[in-house]
């Protein structure tokens, strides 16, 4: 079932399937370490739910919600 990093909550993981968006997001995201087969888990959220807190290849990373609507996720 194919779903999006924003539609997560808290200690939810998933593994990333694929990166869309515009092609200087996608870029930043795939330097990142955000690539297809890692997984990903939400850590934090912020008080009004942006930005995202996520734990990734072993380092958190902070994005905003709408980068994480880009990345595409098998739960």
């Amino acid at each position: 079932m194919a779903m999006s990093l924003a539609d997560l909550g808290v200690g939810q993981s998933g593994r990333v399937v694929g990166v869309d968006g515009p092609g200087a997001i996608r870029q930043r995201l795939l330097d990142m370490g955000v690539t297809r087969g890692a997984e990903v888990r939400v850590q934090r959220l912020a008080p009004l739910g942006d930005p995202i807190e996520i734990a990734l290849k072993g380092y958190s990373l902070a994005i905003r919600r709408s980068e994480a609507s880009t990345i595409r996720l098998e739960h």
